[in-house]
């Protein structure tokens, strides 16, 4: 029976499980291109309300636990200084996509000594005290963050990330299935997937958020070249950074000449900004 499934059979399983994807996968542009021009058109099969109810969830349970700790919102004066940030932000949403004005944005911060930020989908947004404080992070820099994490967000990352793993996935499986490549054939597969396509894409997805962050931060009146000081700063602390083929992240060189090149374009941007 094994061996029959390996014949046409599979084959015509294949086909069709490969023609399913394609007509399960939805082509959107999540967001308008702005003056960065990000107009990359997304593959999505997840559905855009299953992501959003579980990063709800996710983050409540963040929220929660961190309140339990005693490390929700424990100086009050970041926690202002954040949301004033996030307050300006939001509004300049609207050119990339109006509907995220309508969004249930919260923001807070987390004590910890990790340098991070994150918008999850729906704008739910959670800086930690190591960002601010190890970096010494001013306003400009601070926005720089948080308009490159509210891209995410407003370009659906996650959910493409989460279409794409399903839908490569299903065909890794199949196709192993189909040579007869066993568990470590399967493996291998997914590591070559990763290598050739998931990681570059992820790295295509980390430049989208600089463009467009630098374009929030340009339009709330923040000065789009505080993301290069930024990521400077993140460079020191970081450490070495793996080889580019293994990265989801590009290379601090390229990521710098990109922010470089993208803040100057949206400069007439800020400076419009500071006049009003």
């Amino acid at each position: 029976m094994k061996t029959a499934m390996r014949g046409p059979l599979w084959k015509r399983m294949l086909a069709a499980a490969m023609m399913l994807s394609l007509v399960a996968c939805e082509t959107v542009q999540t967001t308008q291109g702005g003056a960065v021009g990000v107009t990359r058109e997304q593959r999505m099969v997840v559905p855009a309300a299953e992501i959003q109810e579980a990063a709800s969830q996710e983050y409540a349970q963040v929220m929660n636990e961190a309140r339990s700790k005693g490390l929700l919102n424990r100086n009050s004066a970041q926690v202002q200084r954040v949301r004033n940030i996030v307050n300006r932000l939001i509004p300049q949403t609207a050119v990339f996509r109006p509907d995220a004005l309508q969004w249930s944005w919260e923001a807070n911060v987390l004590t910890s000594p990790e340098v991070n930020a994150w918008a999850m989908p729906g704008g739910k947004i959670a800086v930690y005290t190591g960002l601010i404080e190890q970096l010494h992070a001013t306003d400009e820099e601070l926005a720089a963050v948080l308009g490159h994490e509210i891209a995410h967000a407003l370009r659906e990352h996650s959910r493409e990330r989460a279409s794409e793993q399903m839908v490569a996935g299903s065909l890794i499986q199949i196709g192993s299935e189909l040579l007869g490549l066993g568990d470590v054939g399967q493996k291998g597969a997914e590591y070559a997937y990763m290598g050739l396509v998931g990681l570059p894409h992820s790295r295509n997805q980390e430049s989208e958020a600089d463009r467009i962050g630098v374009e929030l931060a340009a339009r709330a009146g923040y000065d789009p070249r505080a993301a290069i000081s930024l990521w400077q700063k993140m460079a020191q602390v970081g450490g070495a950074e793996p080889i580019k083929f293994l990265s989801t992240h590009p290379p601090r060189e390229d990521r710098l000449n990109d922010l470089t090149n993208y803040s100057q374009r949206v400069m007439p941007l800020y400076e419009q900004a500071r006049k009003k």
